[in-house]
């Protein structure tokens, strides 16, 4: 695996959006602001967002997802068969607050009809000089949150045949994308995460899903997209609870799911999230194999309260009771806006967390 990635100092990939940006997507959205006005919005935002990573010190930089509306959205439009619907979950707080939201739907076979991400990253890898990240939604990501009812009639007859077309999708994507330049990826991933919950496993046991057999079913469907990546291309997975102004879609420790995960997905490193009591503890990291690295995150993304740097240092050295300190790394634990709207954080607190992100790494490593 190439050492050049994932770096000391990792961030997630979203970043919050300036007023200007979601100003143009509103306008845009309405037809107040043509393609090329709002494409310029976006193209000054990027090299301001690009330039704020580069000053924090971090070696990697995303374009915070700022072409998107969602982390997952930029796929409908690309890929023939998928539309949208309602969701099945709903995000909450800690005060039991809930939020429904949209997911993905099949309504007929999928077929990638143009680039995805490709422009994207054309864009990010002329304007920053530090390694380009771009990342992706999961393949699960479209097929968890509507169950049964993800796929459509006149669509597929099972979800491995769903993912058997999709991983082509995938693959020339990865394709078209490293024949640009692109070294490094990360995969957001959120049903795994899902699926070490015990609440949200005996809802799919009560509605006739075995939440085992989705564990399968998901690995294979990212490997099969994994498939023909490239031997010099890093790619990371993020697991993700949920992450939508500041509310959560789950809980519950890795351990349900980290031996076939850490020991099945063909993935050179995993972003885990560590920001809260709900993640559990450090002892699944057991399981991951000697040629795999992690990044801990363990600076929240949705809490402006920032963490102490010497409390940081003690947990990375708690984490590393169970893999060697030198393939660790740290990291915010997801995006600043996964979604448009953002979390309910500061662009000033969101500068600041980057920033302890790579003094972090500093002091733990010596390096970012």
């Amino acid at each position: 695996m190439s050492q050049t990635a994932p770096k000391r100092a990792e961030h997630i990939g979203s970043l919050l959006r300036p007023k200007p940006l979601t100003q143009a997507f509103r306008q845009h959205n309405a037809g107040e602001l043509d393609d090329a006005d709002f494409h310029a919005v976006q193209d000054a935002a990027i090299r301001d967002v690009v330039a704020l990573q580069e000053e924090a010190g971090l070696q990697v930089a995303t374009d915070g997802e700022f072409r998107r509306g969602s982390y997952w959205g930029h796929f409908i439009d690309p890929v023939a068969g998928l539309a949208v619907r309602e969701a099945r979950f709903a995000f909450r707080d800690d005060h039991g607050h809930e939020e429904a939201f949209t997911a993905a739907h099949v309504e007929a076979p999928v077929r990638r009809t143009r680039g995805i991400s490709v422009d994207e990253f054309s864009f990010l890898k002329a304007a920053t000089k530090v390694t380009p990240k771009l990342t992706m939604p999961s393949p699960p990501t479209f097929h968890f949150w509507r169950g049964a009812a993800a796929l459509g009639p006149g669509s597929y007859a099972d979800p491995a045949a769903f993912f058997a077309d999709f991983a082509e999708v995938y693959r020339q994507e990865i394709a078209d994308l490293y024949a640009l330049g692109a070294r490094y990826i990360q995969m957001d991933e959120v049903p795994l995460a899902m699926l070490c919950d015990p609440k949200v496993c005996e809802r799919l046991a009560a509605e006739g899903e075995d939440p085992q057999a989705l564990v399968g079913l998901y690995i294979d469907a990212i490997n099969a997209a994994l498939a023909d990546r490239p031997a010099d291309m890093v790619a990371g997975l993020h697991l993700c609870r949920g992450n939508h102004r500041g509310r959560f879609l789950s809980e519950g420790g890795y351990e349900p799911v980290a031996e076939r995960m850490f020991g099945e997905l063909k993935v050179d490193a995993f972003f885990l999230e560590y920001d809260t009591p709900r993640a559990g503890d450090f002892a699944p990291l057991r399981f991951l194999p000697a040629d795999r690295r992690v990044v801990l995150g363990l600076i929240s993304s949705k809490q402006p309260e920032m963490e102490d740097i010497d409390t940081l240092a003690r947990r990375i050295g708690e984490a590393a009771a169970h893999v060697d300190l030198d393939r660790l790394s740290v990291s915010p634990q997801c995006g600043f806006a996964s979604s448009a709207g953002g979390n309910p954080v500061t662009e000033e607190i969101e500068r600041r967390k980057l920033a302890l992100v790579v003094e972090t790494a500093m002091a733990v490593w010596g390096q970012a």
